[in-house]
């Protein structure tokens, strides 16, 4: 089968309107649902953003490759299209992409298509080539340009293959072959296995070649493992390679030199890769079991490694932020047209409060950690765990702790109930974990993180009532800053208590407290939404698009909305934040701002004795974190 038998001409896209990477996405999906090639636009626009969030598919040199492989598609189908003006696709060399290849794969694809889908990748490593489709005009010069390159890709194999049939090339190969010193092996493997795998192959074996390198790939595609090393290859290699994006059994390496990068180094740094290898230049495996792990490398992977789990909790958490922060500000909104007796507002507030989605984003955060260490086994003991540290008001850092509790209880108990009768392995994920991973998880949650959350909590308020109101710019100062240590934990309930406190006993004259603790409540998403849009490099796409959100929650004071970024990134985040709030809680007492509500940010701030004031106060604070939270976090590193 032909590339140009995939390529659909009327799905062609010579010149893309769209300026954007999301409206480039969504052009090319609608042109491919005008063809009847999927039955399900939505879901796979689902699968393509999934794939996108993994790591981008702009993979540099003026291409991007978004692709899915989906039941939402009938027939395997890659959609062309450039752009002239280039469109910014989080590519990993930072260029605009110009030519676009959408990828649509059914889940039960053939070897055939899926093998001619790993040559269109292969063809993409020609910069040459890509200049020449830049240059076509219509669908027709198109399809040509595909079709005399493969056949010259199929000329040039033929004659390969014929030459290597030779004895003296078998000879030829026997001796180099016996030459370990300048022999690699690597490991290719992308998400998907569509496209970036076998570019990445395909790169590292044209600049070996330059380079007089002898090396072997092993590609982890959709087809699964092809060209598998064997036991001599990997004997015999100087360094092993793994460009992947995706899990590689590493065992069979023991002992070697082996070097852990993403699939896009592949593509973009084969002759780093190469080079490094052929030195030894790269931690030496030492596998135990199933698990495998390098000596020089391990501290590094251990960060990398709580990233990701933190990280896939916090994806999981957002949209329950998002969503529930917005139609909690609206209904803020509605409260001050209609007043609380409002059914619609009654309704916001549930759907949207703590009795809705901000009552699962402390479980949902903690249970898709524990799923990510230790898969689906944690989640229940993670989810509860989370539960617990709520009903504790341990915050979204008792959500943490439950979470990775969770998640290396059950690992744990992988190794404890690793020696059982293999009669009663079925009887370990439906029995034996749910019920010591909850107990062991519940029990420490119980019986010591959350006495501590609790005597910390109560600690704070008596240390907050004791202050009393003699110094008012010190005490804002305490106030605004405790809002953004833990945004919802002990702490910010505290802080929140205590103004509550005063200003139910004193009535409105001392909605001098009400204010810090308000100004102080919005500043951490009115910062992290001041920095995602004027510090861009710093964040990736996603927290690019959640900082827009936090515009909304910052000025209806809804705090939660930065502990994405919170969790993510708490030293840099926590403390940026918050000396912003603690200015901002500051500067309300400077001014003797008085604000006679115990909610609604922006909405009631009509309200206060000095209302300019208080927005001045809130945006001074809010700048001040985005500062230093922009200047501080260093750029991204795009990883595939």
């Amino acid at each position: 089968m032909r590339i140009t038998d995939l390529m659909i001409k009327e799905t062609m896209i010579m010149d893309l309107q769209a300026t954007t990477k999301d409206g480039a996405i969504d052009e090319l999906i609608t042109s491919l649902n005008k063809s009847g090639r999927i039955n399900d636009p939505v879901l796979f626009k689902e699968m393509i953003y999934k794939r996108e969030a993994e790591s981008s598919t702009g993979i540099g040199g003026g291409i991007a490759m978004p692709h899915a492989k989906t039941k939402a598609v009938n027939e395997p189908t890659v959609v062309f299209a450039k752009s002239k003006a280039g469109i910014d696709f989080d590519s990993l060399d930072g260029a605009p992409a110009h030519v676009f290849f959408m990828i649509a794969a059914p889940e039960g694809a053939g070897n055939t298509h899926l093998r001619t889908l790993a040559a269109l990748s292969k063809l993409l490593i020609d910069s040459e080539f890509i200049e020449q489709l830049m240059n076509t005009k219509t669908p027709d010069e198109v399809t040509a340009l595909f079709d005399a390159k493969q056949q010259e890709e199929e000329v040039d194999q033929q004659k390969e293959e014929a030459v290597k049939a030779t004895p003296q090339a078998e000879i030829a190969e026997e001796k180099a072959e016996s030459t370990q010193d300048d022999f690699v092996v690597a490991v290719t493997a992308c998400p998907t296995g569509i496209a970036h795998t076998f570019m990445a192959e395909d790169a590292l074996i044209k600049k070996a070649k330059e380079m007089g390198v002898n090396i072997r790939v092993e590609t982890n595609g959709a087809e699964g493992a092809k060209n598998v090393l064997t036991e001599d290859e990997i004997r015999r290699a100087k360094g092993v390679i793994i460009a992947a994006g995706k899990k590689v059994d590493l065992d069979r390496f023991n002992g070697k030199p082996v070097l852990q990068r993403p699939v896009a180094d592949g593509i973009r740094k084969p002759e780093e890769l190469i080079t490094k290898a052929l030195k030894g230049d790269a931690p030496i495996l030492r596998a135990e079991g199933n698990s495998s792990s390098s000596s020089s490398e391990e501290k590094m992977s251990i960060g990398s490694t709580l990233y990701k789990n933190l990280m896939n909790g916090i994806s999981h958490m957002l949209p329950f932020v998002v969503g529930g922060g917005i139609l909690l500000a609206i209904s803020f909104l509605i409260e001050q047209v209609a007043g609380e007796s409002s059914p619609i507002f009654q309704l916001l507030q549930t759907i949207g409060g703590g009795d809705g989605a901000f009552h699962f984003l402390i479980p949902i955060l903690a249970g898709f950690i524990a799923m990510s260490i230790a898969d689906r086994p944690g989640l229940m003991p993670g989810m509860v765990g989370g539960i617990m540290a709520v009903n504790a008001n341990a915050g979204f850092l008792g959500g943490l702790a439950a979470g990775f509790l969770a998640g290396y209880v059950i690992l744990g108990l992988r190794r404890v109930f690793k020696h059982l009768p293999s009669a009663i392995d079925g009887l370990k994920s439906i029995l034996l974990y749910p019920v010591f991973g909850l107990l062991i998880t519940g029990a420490i949650m119980f019986y010591i993180l959350s006495p501590i959350f609790s005597w910390l909590n109560l600690g704070l308020i008596d240390i907050l009532n004791n202050l009393g109101t003699g110094n008012m710019v010190l005490l804002g100062i305490i106030l605004g800053g405790m809002m953004s240590i833990d945004m919802g934990g002990p702490f910010n309930k505290a802080a929140y208590t205590f103004a509550i406190g005063v200003f139910t006993s004193s009535g409105n004259e001392n909605g001098l407290m009400m204010a810090a603790v308000m100004a102080g409540g919005m500043v951490p998403p009115l910062a992290i939404a001041l920095a995602t849009t004027f510090f861009k490099n710093k964040f990736t796409e996603q927290e690019r698009k959640s900082g827009v959100t936090n515009y909304v929650l910052g000025l209806s004071f809804i705090t939660e909305g930065a502990i994405p970024f919170a969790a993510a990134d708490p030293l840099r985040v926590l403390t940026s934040c918050i000396v912003g709030s603690g200015i901002a809680g500051g500067l309300t007492q400077l001014w003797g701002i008085n604000l006679p509500a115990p909610h609604g940010g922006i909405f009631v701030a009509a309200l206060a004795n000095h209302a300019l004031l208080f927005l001045v106060a809130v945006i001074i604070g809010s700048i001040v974190s985005a500062l230093i939270l922009g200047l501080w976090k260093k750029p991204i590193e795009v990883k595939s």
